[in-house]
C-alpha cells in the first residue's frame, strides 16, 4: 500500500442528513448492528427512531437546533470540524483540544430541487429547495476521503454495508475515493440543475445551455463503433428545464446493445415518431432503408421491409405501436439485429425468442418522448442543436411545375418528406402511397442519390413521388428521376439554377413543389 494512503480504519461514528429516506432504516439498522454511533438531523433521526434505530440529534453537538426554517442545521464547526479533521497525529490532537467528535462516515442527500423544476412554477419558490448544508457536507466529506467515507444516494447503501461487514467495520481506500468522486459529481449535477431551473423560471427555457454535463448511463455498450474501440453511453445529468433527458431503454432480449445499435435505434424511432398511424422503419448504418405506415403494424412492417431486400440484412427496426402476437409473421426470412417497440405481446415475445441473435428493446417512440436537443461530437467539441421538429403544412408548399396532383399524391409527398429528413444527406426518398420504394442517402452528389434510389426502386419508381432533403443544384437529378418515371417531386428550392431545374421537371411532366426549407442530416 502507498505510504500516503492511510490504512482502513473502522467506522465508529456517522452523521446522517437525508431528504430521501429510501432504504434509510435498513442502513441504520445495519450500521447500528456493527456498533456505529449514529448522529442525525431532525427528520432523518425521526425516521431512524421510528424504525427502532438509536440515534443522537446533531443539535447536541451544535447547540443551535434548526434555524431560519431549517436553512441552518449542520452548518457548524462541531459538525464540519469532525468531518474535515485529518486523522493524523496533529489532526487528532486538535480534535481532542477542541473537544470535537470525529465522523468516519457521512450519509447525505439533497433537497430534491430537480423534482421541483416541474412542480414549482416560480423561481422565488424554487429557491426554497436549494440545499446548502447537505451539499457542503458532501463536499467536505469528499475532500477528506482519505479518512472519511461519503454516501450520497440510497443505491450505495447496500454495497457499503456489504463491504463494511466484509472488512470488519472498515471501508477500503479505493471505495472511499470512488464514493468521493461520485459525491463531487452529484454536487456538480445539482448545481447545474439549479442554474437550469432558475434560467427556465426566468423565461429562457428554450435557450441553448451555457454548460452541458453528462453522466455514465446504466446502459452498457460492448464496445465503440468497432470492436477495437472502447465505448460508453452518457446521459444528461439533470431533469427539467433545458437538457437531454433520455427516454428509458429496456433491453428485453439480448446480452447488450452496441454503439451502432443506439445510432440505428435513434433514427428508426425518430422516423416512426413522425406518424400518428401505425408505422414501421427499417434502418441500416443510421439511415432509413425502408419506412411505411398502414392500418396495422403487421402491414406497415411488410411494406417497410419490402423497400430494399438487400440493405435490410442485419437491420434495426422500430414500430410505434405495441408489437402484437401476429406481427412477427411480417419478418419471416428477414435477418433483424434489433427490434424496438413500446411493448411486446407475450405471444410475440415467445415467437421472437426463437431467434437467437435478435435484440428486443422496449422504447417509447412517441413525439412527446423525443428530446428537444441533439448532440454530436466534432474535433473534440460537443455540437448541440435543436432537434428538427418542424412539421410541413400546406402553406409551406409552392407548386412550381406541372398541374396540381390529386390528394393521394400530395399525401405521398408529405410522407416522403417526413422520411427524407431522417436519411443521411445527400438524401432522396421515393415513395408510393404511404410506403418507401427506394432510398438513396449519404452521397456526395445529389444526382447519385437519385440514381441510387431509382436503382433500389426499379419498376416501382414509375408513378412514385420523390423527396429531396435539399435543393437540386443542377437539373441532372430531376432528369434522372424523370427518366425513371417519377411523377412528382418535393424539395426546398433556392438554387441559383432553379429555373433550369423547373424546366427539367416540366419536360418530364412532373409536378414539383418547393417547401422553402431544407432538412439536412449529417
Amino acid at each position: 500500500m502507498d505510504s500516503e494512503t492511510p490504512a482502513a480504519e473502522p467506522i465508529r461514528r456517522a452523521v446522517l442528513a437525508t431528504d430521501d429516506k429510501t432504504g434509510l432504516p435498513d442502513l441504520g439498522r445495519g450500521l447500528s448492528a456493527l456498533g456505529v454511533e449514529l448522529w442525525a438531523t431532525q427528520g432523518t433521526g425521526r425516521c431512524l427512531t421510528d424504525a427502532g434505530v438509536p440515534t443522537r440529534p446533531v443539535e447536541e453537538l451544535t447547540g443551535v437546533g434548526s434555524w431560519f426554517g431549517g436553512r441552518v442545521k449542520t452548518l457548524h464547526p462541531a459538525v464540519f470540524g469532525g468531518v474535515l479533521a485529518p486523522r493524523t497525529p496533529p489532526g487528532l490532537s486538535e480534535l481532542a483540544d477542541r473537544r470535537l467528535l470525529g465522523f468516519d462516515l457521512v450519509v447525505v442527500n439533497f433537497y430534491p430541487f430537480e423534482r421541483h423544476l416541474r412542480d414549482v412554477p416560480r423561481a422565488t419558490d424554487r429557491e426554497e429547495f436549494i440545499d446548502i448544508g447537505g451539499v457542503a457536507l458532501a463536499r467536505a466529506a469528499a475532500k477528506n476521503h482519505r479518512f472519511v467515507t461519503v454516501v450520497t444516494g440510497p443505491e450505495q447503501y447496500g454495497p457499503l454495508l456489504e463491504e463494511v461487514r466484509r472488512l470488519r467495520g472498515s471501508v477500503s481506500s479505493e471505495t472511499r475515493q470512488r464514493l468521493a468522486v461520485r459525491a463531487f459529481e452529484r454536487c456538480s449535477e445539482y448545481d447545474a440543475a439549479i442554474a437550469r431551473g432558475l434560467t427556465a423560471a426566468g423565461g429562457d427555457a428554450d435557450v441553448l445551455p451555457g454548460e452541458v454535463r453528462f453522466r455514465r448511463d446504466r446502459l452498457t455498450l460492448r464496445y465503440g463503433e468497432n470492436p477495437h474501440q472502447r465505448g460508453a453511453a452518457y446521459a444528461w445529468t439533470g431533469s427539467g428545464g433545458v437538457g437531454f433527458d433520455p427516454e428509458p431503454i429496456e433491453l428485453v432480449k439480448g446480452d447488450s446493445l452496441s454503439y451502432t445499435n443506439l445510432l440505428d435505434l435513434e433514427t428508426a424511432a425518430a422516423v416512426v415518431a413522425e406518424f400518428r398511424e401505425p408505422a414501421a422503419a427499417v434502418v441500416k448504418h443510421a439511415t432509413p432503408c425502408g419506412a411505411a405506415w398502414a392500418p396495422t403494424i403487421d402491414a406497415a412492417l411488410a411494406r417497410a421491409v419490402a423497400t430494399d431486400p438487400v440493405a435490410r440484412y442485419g437491420c434495426a427496426i422500430a414500430v410505434n405501436r405495441p408489437f402484437g402476437a401476429a406481427d412477427p409473421g411480417s419478418l419471416a426470412g428477414v435477418f433483424v439485429d434489433l427490434l424496438s417497440a413500446p411493448e411486446f405481446d407475450p405471444a410475440a415475445l415467445a415467437r421472437l425468442g426463437q431467434r437467437p441473435k435478435i435484440k428486443l428493446v422496449r422504447l417509447d417512440p412517441s413525439p412527446a418522448a423525443r428530446p428537444r436537443w441533439e448532440a454530436k461530437s466534432a474535433l473534440g467539441r460537443l455540437l448541440v442543436q435543436e432537434a428538427d421538429r418542424r412539421d410541413i403544412v400546406p402553406s409551406d408548399l409552392t407548386r412550381v411545375s406541372g398541374s396540381a396532383p390529386e390528394a393521394a399524391v400530395l399525401a405521398s409527398l408529405e410522407f416522403s418528406w417526413r422520411v427524407v429528413r431522417h436519411a443521411k444527406s445527400n438524401a432522396i426518398v421515393l415513395a408510393s402511397g404511404s410506403s418507401t420504394v427506394g432510398i438513396g442517402s449519404g452521397q456526395p452528389t445529389r444526382v447519385k442519390a437519385v440514381e441510387l434510389a431509382c436503382e433500389v426502386a426499379g419498376e416501382r419508381a414509375r408513378g412514385a413521388v420523390l423527396a429531396s432533403d435539399a435543393f437540386f443544384p443542377f437539373p441532372d437529378g430531376v432528369e434522372a428521376a424523370g427518366r425513371a418515371g417519377v411523377r412528382a417531386i418535393i424539395q426546398p428550392g433556392g438554387s441559383v439554377r432553379d429555373r433550369e431545374v423547373i424546366a427539367a421537371a416540366e419536360r418530364y411532366g412532373m409536378s414539383m413543389y418547393f417547401t422553402g426549407w431544407r432538412v439536412f442530416r449529417h
